[in-house]
């Protein structure tokens, strides 16, 4: 196939990294050293509901509504307060947060055919730029987990740029590092509204990496992949 893309912009979480998979085995840690068996009936009434918080501070947070901070206390606290008798403090929060993070690290693990294909599109010669609305302390530690320390050109995380995906500022960062055309680069990802939408609106060519394909896009896209070994068969 003609080579038509020089530089590629790949989303780290779910996309690389099995990142929801280590999640939820870090609740789950996170369940019993702390010892929330006292206040929830098991494990799942506090694992259920952190998600749904999680994922709804998540859209807020990349929309620029509520801050790092915000987000990575109330992801807890929400969750928490359904426990029976629990008044969970910001302190309380943040020391779970910490903990929750730490076990995330250590859980975390390539998604299969992961670096097969970054090592693939590295001897084709392709400038890798991973590109994650992530935090900077637990980004740089996953990617060390998952063997994928130095396989990219640059790493661009969204507290570095001041913006998050989708907003078209954390495209202008990623560009100012990667000294990328938009007309030869391509956006890789899994997530519809932060990898996908963001890369639409700037004018980017993108591949819908889509694990659940129950789900189709709600929109066109340049290319979609059920695997992440098909997308040897674009680049």
């Amino acid at each position: 196939m003609e080579r038509i893309y020089d530089d590629l912009f790949i989303d780290f979480d779910d996309t690389l990294c099995d990142t929801r998979a280590g999640a939820q085995q870090s609740l789950y840690d996170l369940f019993e050293e702390f010892g929330l068996g006292r206040w929830f009936d098991s494990a799942d009434d506090f694992i259920v509901p952190y998600w749904q918080a999680n994922i709804d501070l998540w859209q807020s947070y990349a929309k620029g509504e509520v801050t790092r901070e915000y987000l990575i206390v109330e992801r807890f606290r929400r969750p928490l307060s359904q426990g029976h008798g629990l008044a969970p403090t910001e302190e309380q929060c943040l020391r779970m947060s910490d903990r929750f993070l730490e076990f995330c690290v250590e859980n975390t693990g390539p998604l299969d055919g992961a670096q097969e294909l970054v090592d693939y599109l590295r001897q084709r010669g392709y400038r890798l730029h991973l590109c994650s609305n992530g935090f900077h302390e637990v980004q740089f530690r996953k990617l060390r987990n998952c063997g994928m320390d130095g396989c990219f050109d640059s790493v661009i995380l969204s507290e570095d740029a001041g913006v998050n995906k989708p907003r078209s500022g954390f495209f202008d960062y990623a560009f100012q590092v990667s000294q990328g055309k938009p007309a030869t680069t391509v956006m890789i990802g899994d997530g519809w509204d932060s990898d996908m939408r963001g890369a639409i609106d700037y004018g980017l060519d993108t591949i819908f990496f889509n694990r659940f394909p129950d789900y189709p896009p709600p929109e066109p896209v340049t290319y979609e992949v059920h695997r992440l070994e098909d997308i040897r068969g674009i680049l």
